[in-house]
């Protein structure tokens, strides 16, 4: 499967891709929103996994923009904070804009490569 990771944090984003490519997938890195759409538009992925916050295009309107434009990609939103109660929030107007998955940050590797297998049997 063919990940794409969007994170402003270079270290998330480097631990990302180390542990996805363990687990035998191939990982794409973009610092932002806009970026990971533009890298979609060249090399499509299976799975965009994105942070809601980052500093130029955040997580949601890639997922407004991904949705829109590549309507089978699977999304994960990834959230930290900033919202009351944990950013659940955040993490509720991802699902309803269009993720098909959340997970709250810091999360258990586990977590994530659970959603990937459920995704590889749909």
């Amino acid at each position: 499967m063919r990940l794409l990771v969007a994170d402003d944090n270079s270290d998330m984003r480097q631990s990302m891709r180390l542990l996805l490519e363990r687990a035998g997938h191939e990982v794409e890195l973009a610092a932002d929103g806009a970026k990971a759409l533009e890298m979609q538009r060249s090399h499509a992925c299976d799975v965009l996994v994105t942070d809601i916050f980052m500093g130029e295009a955040d997580g949601l309107d890639a997922i407004k923009n991904f949705r829109r434009e590549f309507p089978n990609v699977r999304i994960v939103a990834m959230s930290g904070g900033r919202g009351p109660i944990r950013g659940e929030s955040y993490l509720t107007t991802a699902t309803v804009i269009g993720a098909d998955a959340t997970l709250y940050k810091p999360f258990e590797v586990g977590q994530l490569l659970d959603m990937l297998k459920h995704f590889e049997r749909d």
